[in-house]
């Protein structure tokens, strides 16, 4: 079966989820009271994108679109963190530009090894132990777990040549890169011969190029007719395009001054992706099959009215190889001159710096599917709610919290939040009952551990007491008269 090239495919990539953290509370003999001791969760692993020289196509991603990363491991007791979910690379050519489905450039991958985060794994959720303090000595909750990252992406593939090939169909193109370097392409007497672009290295003199031969542009190809619009993209990158014209070609209406003018209003109407402007470009027009005596004259002919424009142009032969010297070595002169000045290559750096710090603002506005309802956006506040088991209250309070040390009640109030009114974070939904000093209604438990509230163990100072009542015999206190003096 023939192979196939695939330069564009719609990839679904997702991280892994982090793992959630672990509640336990450390338990051994004779000691009752270990304290937590439940470890945090592993985090998610990444999908990331790699340049490998030795992948030509993205024909992998076309049958397999679907990649996922290794979820985070749950936290465990004895101070135990989950492992980190597997990190999925993937291996993409050189060129490969990362889009969104709405056509916007994430990056461009261009040298070997060159690497993109395309969707990054969720982080793991803490511990009971990482959440104890001096005011909450015994969490009885843990954090959640963050899901990875998932979107969907288009990989397309634009070609890293110097050269670019653009002519009619048959203008003979593939003859032309198939005797200038070693690549061996279709070859035959038929329009679109080519159906993928063609890569080949060139040698003239000290100067070493590649050159791209993309398949036939016809008039409309930069507005999808013909084959041209899917492989314009291939010469975004190129320092030099050729314009390959037929002389010897018999179709009516076609003549070397009229291919070129079609060829270049192709080019203007086409708007590269990665920025800049084709038509900026410098140019060579090679007139083609001048061994056929008509084409010779013809090439003759036309050749100081295109001389005239300003382009260089060659006459050529592939069969007899007449003037392809010429034309490799101008060639690699123009090449040279373009890459000498292009500023020098930064080598990569590898600096250490802290993980950013996420934003701390955030939004608060009304909802306009919910009267009297508000929304409240940011990435802390909505990090946290997904955090949040909801099943726990102690959690639950540990978030009205965080909440509120933010300042999340207070912009809440100063809008005119009423006690009541649904309030919105993330994908959760509550009716905001808020603790905030001169705001009516305080939230009962906040952030409490109700084993730590329990009030009925007798204190060292009450036994003292009972002892003293015992030896002297007077009447034990009723359990009102106690309460009392534990008021005062």
């Amino acid at each position: 079966m023939a192979s196939r090239f695939v330069d564009r495919a719609v990839i679904h990539v997702a991280a892994g989820n982090g793992g959630n953290g672990c509640a336990s509370v450390h338990r051994e003999k004779f000691k009752p009271l270990g304290g937590p001791d439940g470890g945090n969760g592993g985090n998610g692993g990444d999908v990331v994108l790699v340049v490998d020289p030795g992948v030509h196509t993205l024909l992998d991603f076309h049958f397999r679109p679907h990649a996922s990363a290794g979820n985070g491991k749950q936290g465990q007791g004895s101070n135990r963190s989950g492992a980190a979910g597997e990190s999925l690379q993937l291996s993409v050519p050189d060129g490969t530009v990362v889009l969104t489905e709405d056509g916007e450039v994430l990056a461009d991958l261009v040298g070997a090894g060159t690497k993109f985060v395309a969707a990054k794994g969720g982080r793991g959720g803490l511990g009971n132990a990482a959440l104890a303090s001096r005011a909450r000595k015994a969490p009885g909750f843990a954090l959640l777990g963050e899901p990875g990252e998932a979107r969907d992406l288009v990989l397309e593939l634009r070609s890293v040549a110097d050269v670019g090939l653009l002519g009619f169909p048959s203008a003979g193109k593939s003859s032309l890169i198939s005797v200038l370097s070693a690549a061996r392409p279709k070859i035959a007497d038929y329009p679109f011969t080519t159906l993928v672009p063609n890569l080949g290295v060139v040698t003239a003199g000290d100067t070493v190029f590649t050159m791209a031969d993309v398949p036939g542009l016809i008039p409309g190809a930069s507005e999808g007719k013909g084959l041209g619009l899917d492989f314009l993209r291939h010469i975004e990158r190129c320092a030099v395009l050729v314009h390959v014209v037929d002389c010897a070609t018999y179709e009516p209406n076609r003549d070397p001054i009229s291919d070129v003018d079609t060829l270049e209003a192709e080019l203007a109407r086409y708007t590269p992706a990665l920025g800049g402007d084709l038509a900026q470009r410098p140019r060579v027009v090679v007139l083609n099959k001048v061994d056929v005596p008509e084409a010779a004259e013809l090439a003759e002919l036309v050749r100081p009215d295109l001389e005239a424009r300003g382009l260089r142009v060659f006459e050529i032969s592939t069969v007899t190889r007449k003037g392809l010297r010429e034309l490799t070595f101008a060639l690699g002169e123009i090449v040279a001159a373009y890459r000498a000045a292009q500023p020098p290559p930064t080598p990569t750096k590898v600096v250490l710096t802290p993980k950013a710090v996420d934003d701390g603002g955030f939004t608060v506005e009304p909802d306009p599917d919910e009267p009297g309802g508000f929304i409240v956006r940011g990435t802390r506040p909505e990090r946290w709610v997904r955090q949040t088991n909801f099943g726990n209250d102690e959690a639950i309070g540990y978030l009205a919290d965080r909440l509120n040390r933010l300042g999340v009640e207070d912009e809440l109030a100063r809008q005119g939040a009423e006690p009541g009114s649904p309030v919105t974070i993330g994908d959760v939904t509550f009716d905001w009952e808020p603790s905030t000093p001169g705001v009516a209604g305080v939230l009962a438990g906040r952030g409490s551990d109700p084993r730590l509230a329990d009030r009925s163990r007798i204190t060292a100072a009450q036994r003292k007491e009972a002892r003293r009542i015992r030896r002297e015999g007077l009447p034990e206190p009723d359990a009102d008269t106690e309460e009392d003096v534990d008021d005062e």
